[in-house]
């Protein structure tokens, strides 16, 4: 059986790592014929040497080493263009993978899609490019992996929402008067994943489940009303769709993050694994209404998504530059949100998106207004 080749973005990320994990299980499946890292030269070397890789980045940094080719954004895109890859798995962090992936889908290749700020950026522009160029976007966030699986078996007509689980992150339990004073050490203890900081500081503020709304929104075809959010604290059921009758059919598994990776590699098959499975014996499950005043970030999301054109790459740019001046101390957590509402109503931002340039011209520069605006708390 022919091995299929697999270009991997973010290697060195938990996204990446999880993902060799699951080609070292699965050899016979998968041949890695191209590794990036943002800046972990010396891990990403190590990879390379243990998958037998030649090609390689390092986007953030000049490598030291002269086995690593490509270097730069620009030696990201040239290493996309030039690997001859089926299937390009994008675990860059944030809007820096945007570009990799509207270069992965104009080479034809088909996208496993960690970055879910691809199509918070860009979602009509990128599926359109996706269905030009005729290649799959397979979705790799449990949530949105448990709903592709789900809605690939019903009649599309049947569905009547999609409902997307959030463990509530590192405060789930901390009433909101207290989230003021909480540092960021506290909010990187997620209760459940081991993820990055970012990520992690994004579970805490639920603005990750905003984006997930978003995505979701693109990738289902769901109108932002018929998306809905349930806190889930055992992170045993990974979304759920309801059907018009009232019925709820949800993925139910373990939290492990190669799973859905190795479901997104191998679509449109199943594979067994030996990574673990859940038992049912005694297993709880839970569901509340995540509360808008604790998490703002998610009415947010919403409101972003509904306003449509630009918004939501607002969202996305004004929250990373919150979020990096909360892990640096510049803001309180209950500064986040507020500098994404400042930055959201700082002018009528554009509704229609009109191509790449524009893209990214607008998230540099909701990120120049999200500064401006963190310049005038400091002074």
């Amino acid at each position: 059986m022919k091995r299929k080749k697999i270009l991997i973005l973010g290697s060195t990320g938990s996204i990446g790592i999880s993902a060799l994990s699951v080609v070292a299980e699965k050899k016979e499946l998968f041949q890695v014929v191209g590794l990036a890292s943002h800046r972990n030269e010396s891990l990403l070397l190590e990879q390379a040497s243990r998958f037998g890789v030649s090609k390689l980045a390092l986007s953030g940094a000049s490598p030291k080493d002269s086995r690593i080719e490509y270097q730069g954004l620009e030696g990201l895109l040239h290493l996309i263009e030039e690997t001859d890859a089926e299937i390009v798995l994008n675990g860059i962090s944030g809007a820096a993978g945007f570009l990799p992936s509207i270069k992965s889908i104009q080479t034809g290749k088909n996208l496993a899609l960690a970055n879910k700020e691809t199509l918070v950026m860009a979602g009509e522009m990128v599926l359109a490019e996706a269905k030009k160029q005729g290649v799959a976007i397979l979705p790799v966030d449990s949530e949105h992996s448990a709903i592709f699986q789900l809605v690939k078996r019903f009649d599309k007509e049947a569905i009547e929402a999609v409902v997307l689980t959030a463990s509530g992150g590192a405060f789930r339990d901390l009433p909101r008067e207290q989230l003021h004073s909480v540092t960021p050490n506290l909010a990187l203890q997620h209760p459940t994943w081991n993820m990055g900081k970012k990520i992690t500081i994004d579970s805490a503020s639920l603005a990750n489940k905003g984006l997930e709304v978003i995505e979701a929104h693109h990738l289902f075809e769901m109108p932002p009303e018929r998306i809905h959010v349930v806190i889930h604290p055992q992170s045993y059921v990974h979304s759920l769709v309801e059907t018009k009758d009232g019925n709820f059919y949800a993925q139910i598994g373990k939290p492990d993050m190669r799973i859905p990776i190795l479901n997104a590699l191998t679509y449109p098959s199943i594979h067994s694994h030996s990574m673990g499975k859940l038992s049912l014996s005694n297993v709880q499950l839970s569901f509340f209404e995540p509360d808008g005043e604790k998490y703002p970030m998610l009415p947010l999301a919403y409101q972003a998504l509904r306003r449509g054109g630009t918004y939501p790459l607002v969202y996305n740019a004004a929250n990373e530059v919150a979020v990096d001046a909360f892990l640096k101390g510049f803001i309180p957590f209950t500064g986040i949100p507020h500098l994404v509402e400042r930055t959201l109503q700082w002018c009528d931002w554009p509704v229609n998106m009109e191509g790449i340039e524009m893209v990214l011209d607008t998230d540099s520069r909701a990120r120049s207004i999200a500064q401006a605006i963190l310049s005038q708390k400091k002074e």
